[in-house]
């Protein structure tokens, strides 16, 4: 946690929760947006223009918010626009940290020992917790964008006069069911098996289990006409928000978190759901099994002995 620029306090996994022992995620702090002319987005200051080369994204494999980052990023073709770092799984006293685990990266861009120095390094003031994703600014010197939800966003369009990639993970006429269906899955979904993993009440966990396996029987109902993606034959945003979580359930959530009536594997049409998308070109390059279990064995509240389990081997 950095308090004025300053790391104050070792790493907890819980960031605030209410009177009724629920987990609260923190706010994202930087809300810029890259656009085609370097214009204001939807939030944030204008002067980030869409350019090769001179964006960096820091991520996490073991997080499902930085690997839906990275998911678009593949899919969008932006590996020779973007450049990219991965921390390693293992979330330490202080967080994020480079260096050399299998698959991880020193930040040969910023030397930075830590992700929160980072942070210190586009505020010098900066209060808050040091996440990934980060979307980095080489030119200015400063973060563009710490929210997922954001940068899957501009990720998606801001960068296709350069690679000429038309895939629209966002189409007009479906931005309303995606932002809908997406609102529901966060709440349900993405953020509720956090919320049953880091609950400190009995009452609080089960409302949060409860609302997990709602979503899950609700999305295995959606696809069980067939349809290839959840709003039908093409791959949308909402696709990508959803598959993060589906591909670390039976890993960590499952058992770590407390997410137990089932496992995904015995759910067949998000199974074979899940499995469709890891075979999209490039996707399976985001999944990193070894990654998942390290970084969420490594929570010593959940997990205090620090054993990682030898299954799933493979999904």
């Amino acid at each position: 946690m950095l308090v004025n620029g300053v790391w104050t306090e070792d790493w907890q996994p819980v960031q605030a929760k209410d009177d009724e022992g629920r987990f609260i995620r923190q706010t994202s702090s930087f809300r810029h947006w890259i656009t085609p002319d370097g214009s204001a987005g939807p939030t944030g200051y204008a002067g980030f223009k869409a350019e090769a080369d001179r964006y960096h994204l820091y991520v996490a494999y073991i997080c499902p918010w930085a690997s839906r980052a990275l998911m678009v990023h593949q899919l969008k073709q932006l590996t020779d626009i973007i450049s990219i770092s991965v921390v390693q799984p293992q979330l330490g006293a202080q967080g994020w940290q480079f260096g050399d685990f299998p698959s991880a990266n020193h930040d040969d861009l910023n030397h930075a020992q830590y992700l929160h120095e980072i942070y210190t390094q586009a505020d010098v003031n900066f209060t808050g917790r040091a996440t990934v994703p980060v979307l980095w600014d080489k030119k200015l010197n400063t973060i563009v964008n710490n929210e997922s939800a954001d940068i899957i966003r501009m990720l998606n369009s801001a960068f296709d006069g350069i690679t000429g990639n038309r895939l629209n993970l966002y189409p007009n006429h479906l931005a309303t069911e995606i932002d809908d269906l997406n609102q529901a899955i966060y709440s349900q979904l993405n953020n509720g098996v956090y919320q049953a993993g880091f609950a400190s009440s009995q009452s609080a966990y089960e409302e949060a289990y409860n609302n997990v396996f709602t979503m899950l029987d609700k999305l295995e109902q959606q696809l069980s006409d067939q349809r290839r993606y959840l709003l039908g034959d093409a791959l949308t945003e909402t696709d990508i928000r959803t598959f993060v979580t589906l591909v670390r359930f039976d890993a960590a959530y499952h058992g770590l978190f407390k997410c137990n009536r089932n496992t995904l594997a015995s759910m067949p049409n998000l199974h074979a759901y899940m499995l469709r998308i890891y075979a999209l070109p490039s996707i399976k390059d985001t999944v990193n099994l070894t990654h998942i279990k390290a970084g969420y064995y490594s929570i010593k509240t959940l997990n205090p002995n620090g054993i990682i389990p030898a299954g799933p081997a493979s999904l």
